[in-house]
């Protein structure tokens, strides 16, 4: 990549529109595209350059629509295929591109390439899927006669029988979910064509879910392999067989060949792909190689649990140094980061990696915020996060919607677990978290419908709303436009290299951005005690203030939670 014309996208900004909680439009509770035409203002106020829709697609909505029955229409729980170019066209208006969400690791098992998959063992589709006979020398439906013992992301095994045949089709998330075989080349023309169709529409590109999961690790005889034994439940660790698989490169490179090749520079693909490394990504973001154009990693969204994210320890923040410095560096000559602290499977950061309380709420949310736009990489950022939403304060399982949520909790209930404890692990960590409505005005429904809400509104929006936050200078959301802003406006946010400072104190991160002699000097102090910013980095004292979340005070402390971006007198 060349600092002369670098992509678009290096100085744009995402936004995610997770639509059944953005904003409803016809009063049955559930947000739409019509909420979100209602709201496209608030995204070009916001300065925006992208957003990124979760599926609308037609859905039994068993995991709210990452489940699709239909890749070409969408759910009239959401809205028309009209409606869908109305709101294309309002963002194009606005200078504001679309991106789809994709889900092509697996489909609904109502989905009719399914449907017909099922119908017979002998279904010119039956092999478009992953189907297996049971265990050898065990019978359909005895425990542990499942073709492996893998663990699937949303508890229990990850195959379900289907009696008519007698055999199990494999499904890595719910059952309602059944893995593509990408092994099939109808397959994989069948979603190209598909891809292209969107994209003939006038969509943007692609976030592609879980893409990195799509090639399957078999052997010679079609055979599938058990994991390693977990602890506390009887499966095993599979992901040694479908994590960047042994032809994800090949599928990747030939998606590219086929869907965007001769299209316009205007489009962009990212690849969501848990368990890549920073030498994967590497290859994956390479321009030279024609496969995505960047990648979401889950490393530092792992640092806070031990196992699984039901297991929570304390975050050292000198590890989350480590682990942003690490794909810093990795990606610093190769390569593009994609940066996030929130999205629609993550609690919200603010709650998790700042500070919720009275006090230090709003200085977190800006200084969490500061952090992240300032480091190289496109930054994504989730509704709700522009105006400091928190987790919601769970009390009582029938508070919960989630299906990954629901489901653990009654694998670990079966299994011996205390309920309270388990309880307390989903108010912490549930994905529900991220799922409440978007906190329009202080009304009892936040502004986001006139019926009842498919999940409850978080109690604080009376104090934490847009309504509230949009004329004030001072707020979570005007120090957001400020960042995105500051993006389009410096060359060096977008394109400098990055230099870790402090990389082994607790409560400062501090670093350098430096493009073509000018430095962006970045200090952050993610703490609650005030830190001696003059003894720290002396060089800070004196540099001018471009973008800080607090107002000016003493330049030789920081204050907690205080963020400041400084140029240095050269």
């Amino acid at each position: 990549m060349s600092t002369e014309e670098p992509p678009w996208w290096t100085r744009a900004v995402v936004y995610q529109v997770y639509p059944r909680s953005f904003q409803d439009s016809d009063g049955d509770g559930i947000g739409d595209l019509g909420g979100i035409l209602q709201r496209v203002d608030h995204l070009a106020d916001l300065g925006v350059d992208v957003v990124w829709l979760s599926p609308v697609y037609p859905s039994p909505q068993a995991d709210n629509g990452y489940d699709i029955s239909d890749y070409e229409d969408i759910d009239p729980l959401f809205g028309t295929l009209a409606q869908f170019d109305e709101l294309l066209a309002a963002l194009h208006g606005r200078g504001i591109r679309l991106v789809m969400d994709l889900v092509v690791n697996h489909t609904s098992d109502e989905h009719p390439w399914f449907v017909e998959s099922r119908s017979s063992t002998d279904s010119p589709k039956r092999a478009w899927y992953w189907w297996r006979p049971p265990r050898e020398g065990m019978a359909a439906g005895q425990p542990g006669a499942e073709p492996t013992n893998w663990h699937s992301f949303f508890s229990g095994p990850t195959w379900t029988l289907d009696q008519d045949s007698g055999e199990y089709y494999l499904h890595l998330f719910a059952r309602k979910q059944p893995d593509l075989n990408w092994e099939n080349p109808e397959v994989r023309q069948a979603v190209y064509a598909m891809m292209r169709r969107w994209l003939d529409r006038g969509v943007d590109g692609f976030r592609m879910d879980v893409i990195n999961m799509i090639s399957k690790d078999v052997g010679p005889d079609g055979a599938l392999h058990d994991g390693p034994p977990l602890p506390g439940v009887p499966y095993g660790d599979g992901s040694a067989s479908y994590l960047c698989g042994p032809r994800i490169h090949e599928f990747l490179q030939e998606m590219h060949r086929e869907v965007f090749a001769g299209r316009p520079d205007r489009l962009l693909t990212v690849g969501e792909m848990p368990g890549v490394t920073v030498e994967q990504a590497r290859l994956f973001t390479d321009p030279a190689r024609a496969e995505v154009d960047m990648v979401f990693q889950f490393e530092h969204v792992g640092l806070d649990f031990d196992g699984d994210k039901w297991h929570p320890r304390p975050l050292r923040m000198r590890d989350l140094k480590a682990s942003f410095g690490r794909w810093q560096a990795g990606l610093a000559d190769v390569g593009w980061n994609s940066l996030y602290w929130d999205n629609h499977d993550q609690p919200r950061a603010v709650s998790r990696f700042g500070d919720d309380s009275p006090r230090f709420r709003r200085d977190s949310a800006t200084c969490l915020a500061t952090l992240l736009h300032l480091h190289r990489g496109t930054p994504y950022v989730y509704q709700g996060e522009e105006i400091g939403m928190a987790n919601f304060p769970f009390t009582a399982l029938e508070q919960f919607r989630d299906v990954e949520s629901l489901n653990h909790h009654v694998q670990a209930v079966a299994h011996g677990a205390d309920p309270a404890e388990v309880l307390a692990a989903m108010r912490r960590a549930s994905r529900d978290n991220a799922r409440t409505p978007v906190q329009w005005d202080a009304s009892p429904a936040a502004g986001f419908t006139t019926g009842t809400p498919w999940i409850a509104v978080n109690p604080d929006h009376r104090e934490w709303n847009a309504a509230a936050q949009r004329e004030d200078p001072t707020s979570v959301l005007a120090h957001h436009r400020r960042l995105i802003a500051l993006r389009h406006e410096e060359p060096v946010v977008a394109l400098g290299d990055f230099t870790m400072l402090l990389p082994d104190h607790d409560d400062v991160y501090a670093f350098t951005r430096s493009l073509d002699g000018d430095t962006l000097l970045v200090v952050c102090n993610v703490g609650p005690a005030p830190q001696p910013l003059a003894d720290l980095l002396p060089e800070a004292v004196g540099a001018g203030v471009v973008l800080g979340n607090l107002p000016e005070d003493d330049p030789a402390v920081l204050r907690p939670w205080e963020a400041r971006v400084l140029r240095p007198a050269r």
